[in-house]
């Protein structure tokens, strides 16, 4: 039976300095130890795209799967997308989907998106694109030969809803369970 060998990184200067409380690793420990999935490594970074991409950088060395959460808003300091492609050398394209799914959103609320918004729709070029049907910032997994990168959202709602229904059906077919 294989076995899966994952580790955990929280993107955010809030949590790395405790102004925000991260309860996402542990919900998601939880859920890796449930679906049989080993956890061996949990990394909080600020945001800053060469440590952040240094952390994935070194996961991609000692573990199958990465799980990331956090960094992929709209501001300037959500760099979770670009250090995953800069990791993983798979540069950042628009996904033509997620932008005109984000567009479609905006419309409804009614509310203008702005250039900041575009960026959430970048992902990493080959990336297993992650649909976020409660929020703006969809996740991705990036396959590599030695490792899964996945990216989640900060917002723990949002991260849940993804887990739930991509992640860990996905990490289970891995699993072969």
């Amino acid at each position: 039976m294989p076995t899966l060998n994952a580790e955990i990184v929280t993107s955010g200067t809030e949590i790395l300095l405790g102004d925000i409380v991260d309860t996402n690793a542990a919900w998601i420990a939880q859920q890796l130890r449930e679906a049989g999935v080993n956890l061996f490594y949990k990394t909080t970074v600020g945001d800053n795209e060469p440590r952040l991409r240094g952390v994935i950088e070194l996961g991609m060395t000692r573990s199958d799967v990465i799980i990331i959460t956090g960094g992929l808003g709209p501001t300037v300091d959500d760099i979770t997308r670009d250090a995953i492609a800069n990791a993983t050398g798979c540069p950042l394209e628009l996904h033509d989907g997620t932008l005109a799914t984000l567009q479609a959103r905006f419309a409804r609320f009614g509310a203008t998106m702005t250039d900041n918004n575009r960026q959430q729709a970048l992902i990493p070029h080959g990336a297993i694109l992650i649909e976020n049907p409660v929020g703006t910032a969809p996740g991705f997994i990036v396959e590599t030969e030695r490792c899964a990168v996945i990216a989640l959202p900060g917002v723990p709602r949002e991260m849940k809803q993804l887990m739930a229904d991509t992640v860990l059906p996905y990490l289970r077919a891995r699993l072969g369970s």
